[in-house]
């Protein structure tokens, strides 16, 4: 039996690191590439490495050391090194065959791998099929596996937004909001709630008006239910509903104030979603101090915050939050030297949170009804156009720009 003269592992892994700083970028993606490293290790110590792209846009790593470079050569025994987990069966398109079962074919015994592919369809599928196939799998050690994470930020981040959605749908099933809310009828509907939808659409129509429920039902806010009964639908609930948060319990604002001297103060708005941005803005006039402005002759008092931002943050929380996920609710946080808005759920294609941000998001909502009637309703153009409010905050008034995270 001939000698074995690999060295230790963690060479091979340092080697697999500098190899995928040469990755190139897939040209033709529409979302950031991975930098990926590939070291084979023969018996005899023999290497050859590869990176992602190396020979083809987009190919991966594993692929052009297997197939490309050693198609025809006896693999079995082998070390295979690689930065990113070998994607698994089901994540390529046929014919494409993914790198895991590349792996299993060639007879390699043993795959060390840095980290997770995060966008792949099953959770740690690469590395599971390997160990279900007989591979002997092995991660990096942590430093190396930091330094990856580092170089492969970008991908990450839209990985995990790309893991998060799957995940959600799986939970949640696609237009649940477009469905009837069960135990509902049309007085589980606020009067209050609607009629600021008519004036502010400026709809000459009454609320109990056969013409104002044909208006709802050609918005998919109703549907015809038995003897031409009005059922709402989850959208209906949470825009205009009298009590949301029986059939949604997330659909709320949750606020909280310190004033800076041990005292504070806390806020629940529970109310349909349109009535809400006023009502926040109310409390928002109220709890933030304010000071006299002597800029000009009249003598007027001034909020040391605008209260409008705030507002304009909090439209942007309710229209586009995740509400499949539970328990999570909108968080309004005062405090002396900074205002918090929390929003449950990451931004969904093609918004990102680096352009988030970079202040270069485009307007886009997974909840396209809830956006379409709060734009109806002027509240979507009345808090300016886009991220413009938050990029012009230091000079139109003299306030940092936003921190988002």
């Amino acid at each position: 039996m001939a000698e074995d003269k690999r060295k230790p592992p963690s060479e091979y892994m340092k080697l697999a690191v500098e190899v995928m700083n040469n990755s190139v970028h897939e040209k033709r993606a529409d979302h950031p590439s991975p930098y990926v490293g590939a070291v084979l290790v023969f018996p005899d110590g023999t290497i050859e490495t590869a990176c992602r792209g190396e020979y083809r846009d987009g190919d991966h790593a594993e692929y052009t050391l297997l197939d490309k470079k050693f198609r025809q050569k006896d693999l079995t025994g082998c070390w295979l090194f690689a930065t990113l987990e070998p994607c698994s069966p089901g994540s390529r398109n046929a014919p494409k065959v993914p790198c895991s079962e590349r792996i299993v074919n060639a007879r390699i015994s043993d795959v060390w791998f840095g980290e997770e592919d995060l966008a792949l369809s099953d959770d740690k599928g690469g590395i599971k099929f390997l160990e279900e196939n007989g591979v002997k799998v092995h991660p990096f050690d942590i430093e190396l596996l930091k330094e990856i994470k580092e170089i492969n930020k970008k991908f990450d981040e839209w990985a995990l937004e790309v893991r998060n959605q799957r995940l959600k749908e799986k939970i949640q099933p696609i237009g649940f909001l477009y469905q009837v809310a069960a135990h509902t009828d049309i007085d589980s509907l606020s009067d209050e709630a609607l009629q600021k939808f008519i004036d502010r659409s400026k709809l000459d129509l009454s609320i109990k008006s056969q013409e104002f429920h044909r208006e709802l039902l050609e918005n998919d806010l109703l549907h015809m239910g038995p003897k031409n009964t009005l059922l709402p639908t989850g959208n209906a609930i949470l825009l205009f509903g009298k009590n949301p948060r029986n059939k949604f319990h997330q659909a709320a604002v949750k606020a909280k104030v310190d004033y800076g001297n041990g005292d504070t103060d806390v806020e629940s708005f529970n109310d349909a979603l349109v009535l809400i941005p006023d009502k926040v803005e109310a409390w928002v006039k109220k709890v933030i101090p304010e000071s006299f402005d002597r800029s000009t002759f009249t003598r007027k008092k001034v909020s040391h915050f605008p209260p409008s931002v705030v507002r304009e943050a909090i439209i942007n929380a309710i229209v586009h939050r995740d509400y499949s996920i539970e328990g999570a609710k909108v968080q309004l946080e005062i405090a002396p030297d900074r205002i918090t808005i929390k929003s449950p759920g990451l931004p969904i294609h093609p918004n990102s949170l680096e352009k988030l941000q970079n202040f270069t998001a485009v307007s886009y909502s997974r909840n396209k009804k809830v956006a379409f009637i709060f734009n109806k309703m002027k509240f979507m153009e009345e808090a300016e156009v886009g991220m413009d409010t938050y990029r012009e905050m230091r000079s139109k008034f003299k306030l940092p720009q936003p921190v988002i995270t």
